[in-house]
């Protein structure tokens, strides 16, 4: 996420608001001092891990990866096209 927020703040956006449904404290304040918004409705106590507060946090592969984003590349709006 940090990374994500660091690509998306140079191309200067208005506002990087970032929306995550749990996290840990900790990560909450750590995103705070780089975003201008965190939404997190979650943030248990103690937290133990990201996969124990979903149902179902299957891994992704690599290949599932690959798929998603020629998807979407394929996908995308002509006027986006390069």
């Amino acid at each position: 996420m940090r990374a994500a927020i660091a690509v998306v703040r140079q191309q200067q956006p208005a506002e990087i608001v970032v929306a995550v449904p749990v996290e840990p404290l900790e990560t909450v304040a750590a995103l705070q001092q780089e975003a201008d918004a965190v939404i997190c409705p979650a943030t248990p106590e103690p937290f133990l891990g990201i996969g124990r507060w979903y149902e179902d946090f299957a891994q992704v592969t690599d290949e599932d990866v690959r798929a998603l984003l020629a998807r979407a590349w394929q996908q995308r709006p002509a006027h986006e096209a390069p």
